[in-house]
C-alpha cells in the first residue's frame, strides 16, 4: 500500500532534483565567459520590499562554519504580531501579543529543529514533517512528498525548506521549494537543490515571493548564489539592516562549527518586550 501511494505522488507532481556545483569561467579573453558571480545578500534584500519568508544556507569564508539564516516578514497585523523564541536546539514562532492573535494555522510553527547532526530550517510546519520522516530513515526529499504549497488562496505560498548535514568534518546542504504551477492549485511543482562540499564564503538564498503584489508572485528559478559573512554578528546585522523596515518581523542566524558541531545563534525580533 505504501508503494502505491508513493507512485501516485510521483506521477501527479513534477519532481526535479538538481545537484549543484561551483562553475568556473570556461573561456577567458575573446570568447564567451561563464561566470557564476556571488550576489551581495544585502542588495538582494534591499531591492525587494516583500520577499516574504527567506532561507539562507552556506559556508563561512574561513570554511569552518556551516551557516544558516531564516527571516519572516508580514503585511497584516496577524503576521506582524510574532517573535522568534528558542525551543531546545531549535526555535519556534510565538504571538507577541496573544490578545491580537486571530489565525495561528500558518504563522505559529517551529522553523528550526535539530535531528542529530542535521539542522532543518523551513517556513512552516513541514519542519515537523521532515524531522519525523528523517527520523524514520526517509530522505529529505521523500519526507516532503506528503506536503504541498500552503492553502492560502490566492497566493498559494510556496513551502521552502532547507537541511544542513555535518558529519566527520564534512558538510553539505539541500534546499527545496514546493509551489503551485503559476498560481494553479490543481498542479504542484517540486524542486530540490543539493549542494555537496560547498565552497567557503558561498551560500544560497531562497524566499517565498518575487516581490509585493496581489496575489503575491511565487519565487522563481534556482536559489540565488550569495556571499556569506565572516562572522555571525556582522552577518546578522547585514541581513536585518537590509530587510524592509516596515515589513520585517524576525530573524534567526546560526553558525555551526563543522569541526565539532558546536553552534552560536542570534535572534532579532522587531517586537520587543
Amino acid at each position: 500500500m505504501e508503494e502505491t501511494t508513493e507512485e501516485k505522488t510521483i506521477e501527479s507532481h513534477a519532481l526535479q532534483t538538481f545537484c549543484c556545483h561551483k562553475f568556473e569561467p570556461s573561456v577567458k579573453g575573446g570568447g564567451m565567459e561563464i561566470d557564476m558571480k556571488r550576489a551581495d545578500i544585502g542588495t538582494e534584500l534591499s531591492s525587494n520590499t516583500y520577499p516574504g519568508r527567506g532561507i539562507v544556507i552556506g559556508k563561512s569564508p574561513d570554511g569552518n562554519f556551516a551557516v544558516t539564516a531564516y527571516f519572516i516578514m508580514g503585511r497584516s497585523e496577524n503576521s506582524r504580531n510574532r517573535i522568534f523564541v528558542e525551543d531546545g536546539d531549535g526555535i519556534r514562532t510565538q504571538a507577541f501579543d496573544e490578545s491580537k492573535l486571530t489565525d495561528p494555522s500558518l504563522i505559529i510553527y517551529a522553523p528550526v529543529r535539530v535531528l542529530g547532526n542535521k539542522t532543518i530550517v523551513t517556513n512552516g510546519d513541514q519542519t515537523d514533517t521532515i524531522y519525523e520522516g528523517m527520523d524514520r530513515q526517509l530522505t529529505f526529499e521523500q519526507s516532503l512528498r506528503s506536503r504541498t504549497f500552503e492553502p492560502d488562496a490566492p497566493n498559494y505560498t510556496p513551502r521552502i525548506s532547507g537541511i544542513l548535514h555535518i558529519e566527520d568534518g564534512m558538510y553539505n546542504y539541500a534546499m527545496s521549494i514546493i509551489k503551485s504551477n503559476d498560481g494553479d492549485p490543481a498542479s504542484c511543482s517540486r524542486y530540490t537543490f543539493a549542494y555537496e562540499n560547498p565552497a567557503a564564503g558561498e551560500g544560497h538564498f531562497i524566499h517565498t515571493y518575487m516581490g509585493d503584489g496581489n496575489p503575491l508572485p511565487s519565487f522563481e528559478g534556482e536559489p540565488k548564489l550569495v556571499e556569506i559573512g565572516e562572522d555571525i554578528d556582522s552577518f546578522t546585522n547585514l541581513l536585518w539592516n537590509h530587510l524592509n523596515e516596515d515589513n520585517k518581523v524576525s530573524l534567526f542566524v546560526r553558525y555551526i562549527d563543522v569541526r565539532n558541531g558546536h553552534f552560536e545563534t542570534r535572534i532579532v525580533n522587531k517586537n520587543k518586550e
